[in-house]
């Protein structure tokens, strides 16, 4: 967690800035979920679970994860509202699971330093992690030795000033057993799916230049050593019955002083993944996965770019994707990176909630939207527990939130907070399973959404209005709909089961729209932004050609083919944009093979004519022409 990036304007995320030291104090909520409830096809019932808070800052709950009178689909599609059309036809990415991260700091509150009772610790546990009578978090990112929410520093090869262990003689995971490891283990025992991730924030010292646990630079000499300290931490846990699935070679890479931390340059890390830890897996026998990066959008280029782009790393079987956290630059980042490496999982593992943030509830679920909508396939916050004070924390983040608060030592102690962070949370976690596939939803400015298939069928729609008034969201699937009046700053899942039925929702084939010599319609330089040219270009197979007529709409790259500022003249050339259901966007098929937009009654047309390379779209006049002719996926 780098403590430097957290309270700084300039770098947070896209649309938003989000600062201010807001000392706002999560209300004490006890959860009472509702087991979800099981629809039922034709006619199919959908059950709605809500959240609300009382304040500003978007951390009193109110309402959380409660569930509503359910609603009924009706036939047809379209009317008023906010629509959102779910297409579970056209599929994205698999979900691997939610969570947070055991750090010393939660672990200990919660299982040795007295606060909680054994009975309070157990219905804790199963709040957070049993998928029918709690949220059903299902990822840990625990730190591999001390990190900023830590009691003091340590390592698992700790020496004494001036002494070294090459051949780590003293390697130990004692300290974790106290805790972490109990913790991890019972959170496995209430949800098998759970996925745990090791990521260190520092070498043990004597490894490193400056032999301090704060920065300093990991000494080429001990580059094997330290891959074999990796090896006999997964080892370790795997013995106390915890396998690793994943691991980072470092959190947030040359960030920050003060607490533990290391630094590396982008180089660095690919050569000693390449050289070093990747092999020591294979001799070792373990199928754990290495994910790169583990930092922030804005620093892919410096510190992951080295090692995606070395296709022997990126090929090896111990190769897992990249780690992404949520503190600087643009989420569309992952987007890019999967344009351009399509089978490369994305993960986002860590993003804390804290004091700095002006509405709580409002940053988790443009979080939970825009990670997953950008190729995320988790969602992982930062600590799971602190105390009232925030911490105890060792140097670092001071005004860092948890899913939960543990109060320790003052006048309510022995009581947990359930907070905005627990909730947003489930309103995922709860509903969509590990093995999900993300499916198609209109994207909605006033009404974000994300929507997903779980393996047994069934569907969740998360939402969130981002009004300051009442919004009704009408959701659009197949030949059905329905509509729920969403309040000013709710969160909501609707979940339900079925068949999607014809029309509304689209047939979801996929493929590329060929034209004019021969040539594909193609997203400008791959790009999904807002505005991005939509032009002929040599068919080749890439994401950029390959588009889902879904309904009256073309979508690609998760966007859909658009005219600009919803003209209607000939020459108004064409884009992708936000799908908003808006005659912008329609397309039918007319005479002669061609794609008529019926707001203008003009046909999609490349400009000259011409077949060159670039070509822009735009629409014409219907003649027919050659230059007028399309083979689409629906056709």
């Amino acid at each position: 967690m780098s403590a430097a990036t957290r309270p700084h304007a300039g770098r947070r995320r896209l649309r938003r800035t989000l600062v201010g030291m807001l000392a706002a104090a999560a209300a004490a909520v006890t959860p009472m979920l509702a087991v979800p409830a099981t629809a039922h096809a034709a006619g199919e019932s959908v059950q709605v679970y809500l959240t609300t808070t009382s304040d500003s800052g978007g951390r009193n709950v109110v309402k959380g994860l409660e569930q509503q009178t359910p609603l009924t689909f009706a036939t047809g599609t379209g009317g008023s509202g906010q629509n959102v059309t779910v297409d579970e036809n056209t599929t994205y990415q698999q979900f691997s699971g939610g969570g947070a991260s055991f750090t010393d700091t939660a672990a200990w509150l919660m299982n040795s330093s007295g606060a909680l009772s054994a009975s309070t610790r157990n219905t804790v546990m199963q709040k957070l992690f049993d998928p029918v009578n709690g949220i059903g978090l299902g990822f840990l990112r625990n730190p591999m030795g001390a990190s900023d929410l830590a009691r003091g520093n340590y390592t698992y090869d700790d020496m004494p000033a001036g002494q070294t262990d090459p051949t780590l003689a003293h390697f130990s995971i004692a300290h974790d057993l106290a805790d972490v490891v109990p913790l991890t283990k019972q959170a496995r025992q209430l949800n098998p799916n759970v996925k745990v991730m090791g990521t260190p924030w520092t070498p043990p010292p004597w490894m490193k230049d400056n032999g301090a646990y704060s920065q300093g630079w990991l000494q080429s000499q001990y580059y094997a050593a330290y891959a074999q300290y990796f090896v006999k931490y997964l080892q370790a846990y795997q013995a106390q019955g915890v396998p690793i699935d994943y691991v980072t070679v470092q959190n947030e890479p040359t960030c920050c002083g003060g607490y533990p931390s290391a630094q590396w340059n982008g180089a660095g890390l690919a050569y000693f993944t390449k050289t070093n830890l990747l092999p020591a897996l294979h001799a070792a026998g373990l199928s754990t996965k290495v994910l790169a990066l583990d930092w922030n959008w804005d620093t892919y280029d410096s510190y992951a770019a080295p090692t995606v782009t070395d296709a022997a790393i990126r090929n090896d079987p111990n190769f897992g994707g990249l780690a992404w956290h949520g503190y600087g630059g643009d989420v569309s980042e992952q987007t890019t990176v999967h344009n351009q490496y399509p089978n490369l999982p994305a993960f986002d593992t860590e993003h804390s909630g804290g004091t700095w943030i002006a509405n709580q509830q409002k940053e988790d679920m443009h979080n939970l939207i825009d990670y997953t909508r950008n190729w995320g396939q988790s969602w992982v916050k930062w600590s799971l527990a602190v105390d009232q004070n925030m911490g105890p924390h060792n140097g670092g983040c001071g005004t860092c939130t948890g899913l939960i608060t543990v109060h320790n030592g003052d006048s309510r102690s022995g009581q947990v907070d359930y907070t905005i962070e627990y909730y947003t949370m489930g309103h995922l976690t709860k509903f969509v399973k590990p093995g999900a596939y993300r499916i198609a939803s209109t994207a909605n400015t006033s009404v974000p959404n994300v929507a997903w298939r779980n393996p047994d069928g069934s569907k969740a729609l998360i939402a969130y209005n981002d009004t300051s008034s009442a919004q009704t969201i009408r959701a659009n699937w197949g030949n059905e709909n329905f509509s729920y009046p969403l309040p000013a700053g709710a969160s909501a899942t609707f979940t339900w089961n079925g068949t999607q039925g014809t029309g509304g929702g689209g047939t979801g084939h996929t493929g590329a729209i060929t034209g004019y010599g021969g040539k594909c319609a193609d997203a400008a330089n791959a790009s999904s932004a807002n505005g991005t040219a939509v032009q002929l270009y040599d068919c080749n197979g890439t994401t950029a050609q390959q588009w889902t007529a879904s309904g009256t709409t073309f979508q690609v790259l998760g966007k859909c083919l658009d005219l600009t500022s919803g003209g209607t003249a000939n020459g108004t050339q064409a884009q992708l944009y936000d799908c908003n259901g808006s005659g912008a966007q329609q397309w039918t098929h007319g005479a002669n093979n061609t794609l008529v937009n019926p707001q203008s009654g003009r046909c999609l047309d490349a400009t000259g004519p011409s077949s060159a390379n670039g070509t822009r779209l735009q629409i014409w006049d219907c003649t027919g022409a050659a230059n007028q002719q399309w083979t689409t996926p629906a056709a």
